[in-house]
């Protein structure tokens, strides 16, 4: 009997082959290999299928091109993220860095009693809307986690109504926390012809629980008027629909300031409210939620469960921005400056875009109607935009601009653009 091993171990291992005295073969016997039954013998890994069957989050060539670009030193302004440039301004940095206890505790699901009153302050005053600290607000640990997670206080499979419409094109969060909360899907196109505002009368009352709303809206930068608001309110009202409202860009204009959906109402009403933009706090990851003082409860008893209370001292920083006005002033001139300055080139361009004073984004339509194949054409110059159709269903053919370079960076990026125009 003799062993024969050049058969590769991780296909069948070491193997005996039987013979008799004069060297006649007679059998085969595989020998498992002790390395390789773990790799060979895996089954295949279940994932949620949600996870499964949602897309990446950016789209795949246009990250590829990126990464490429960079490893050659490509110089790339980039306006596909929302995460702007300016500097946090120097007393929430210091609040931030004063606020580091020697002994780390961790922190409370409602917060503490200061944040909730610097919020309720800065509602009062900018809105005009009196808030109990104690029943009607809750911090969160970013708009993001929160508007992520809402969902599931509010759905179950066992409810005859799981379905939660929003507006697409759109945040993708909004979508994706409905599904993994066991959630039906309700996405409304929103129409250029009906400035990008999410229609009610699109809404089947049967199959919703739950409406989101977002303005100024992310990607287009639409606004809402407060009788716009009103007809909304009046609608979830009547169908008994919880209405949430992502107002997350409602301190960035140059205009007449947006309205808030708690200055019409609280009942069965949340407003989702982000330091973000507002202050320059995106690293940071805080933001509020605040209305029905039910809604609220509910989300208060499920949090503890999630594990997202905002650590202390972000919430001392977060006091420090909601208390100030004077940073939020300067960042509003900032962005109005680079709005005008894109603004100004599209009307030379002939590029037709959304006008708008609120959010810092442009909404912008491609001439071909390839908004992915326009966004390749500006990143081999070096521009990054976001396509629409990264935002869902209808925003195919624009691109989406965030101004978040600073302003010497956005003259150089439109100069590179406008030899790129002149060209097609």
């Amino acid at each position: 009997m003799k062993v024969v091993q050049n058969v590769p171990p991780r296909v069948a291992g070491a193997c005996y082959i039987s013979g008799s005295a004069d060297g006649a073969v007679g059998r085969i016997y595989s020998v498992p290999n002790p390395r390789a039954t773990h790799e060979t013998s895996k089954t295949p890994l279940l994932l949620n299928p949600i996870l499964a069957e949602q897309g990446a989050y950016p789209l795949l060539r246009l990250d590829e091109r990126r990464q490429e670009l960079q490893k050659k030193g490509t110089e790339l302004f980039d306006f596909g993220t929302g995460d702007p440039r300016e500097p946090t301004d120097g007393k929430i940095r210091h609040a931030l860095i004063d606020g580091v206890p020697e002994v780390s505790r961790y922190p409370s699901t409602p917060g503490k009693q200061g944040l909730r009153e610097a919020f309720c302050g800065w509602m009062e005053r900018r809105h005009g809307v009196t808030l109990d600290p104690e029943s009607e607000v809750l911090p969160a640990t970013g708009s993001k986690e929160a508007i992520f997670h809402a969902p599931l206080a509010f759905l179950h499979h066992s409810h005859e109504r799981r379905g939660v419409a929003y507006g697409t094109p759109g945040y993708p969060v909004y979508e994706r926390g409905t599904l993994l909360s066991g959630g039906e899907a309700l996405p409304v196109e929103l129409k250029g012809e009906n400035g990008f505002l999410l229609q009610p009368e699109a809404i089947d009352p049967e199959r919703t629980r739950i409406l989101w709303i977002n303005y100024p809206h992310n990607p287009t930068g639409a606004a809402a008027t407060y009788e716009y608001l009103e007809s909304v309110v009046e609608f979830c009202h009547k169908h008994e629909i919880l209405l949430f409202s992502d107002e997350c860009y409602n301190d960035i204009y140059s205009g007449e300031p947006p309205p808030s959906i708690l200055e019409i109402t609280t009942q069965r009403t949340l407003a989702f409210c982000s330091l973000s933009k507002r202050s320059g706090m995106t690293g940071y990851r805080s933001a509020m939620m605040a209305g029905d003082e039910e809604l609220i409860a509910a989300l208060r008893k499920l949090r503890p469960s999630i594990g997202v209370a905002t650590q202390s001292f972000v919430q001392d920083a977060a006091s420090a921005a909601w208390g100030d006005e004077a940073h939020v002033e300067k960042r509003r001139c900032v962005f109005g400056e680079k709005r005008d300055l894109f603004t100004e080139f599209f009307e030379e361009a002939g590029l037709e875009y959304l006008p708008t004073d609120a959010s810092f984004y442009l909404w912008v339509a491609i001439p071909d109607g390839d908004d992915e194949a326009y966004a390749l054409r500006l990143m081999e110059e070096g521009i990054i935009v976001a396509p629409g159709r990264a935002f869902g269903a209808g925003g195919e053919g624009y691109i989406r601009i965030a101004l978040v370079p600073g302003l010497e960076d956005c003259k150089l990026a439109i100069q590179r653009w406008a030899g790129l125009e002149a060209w097609t």
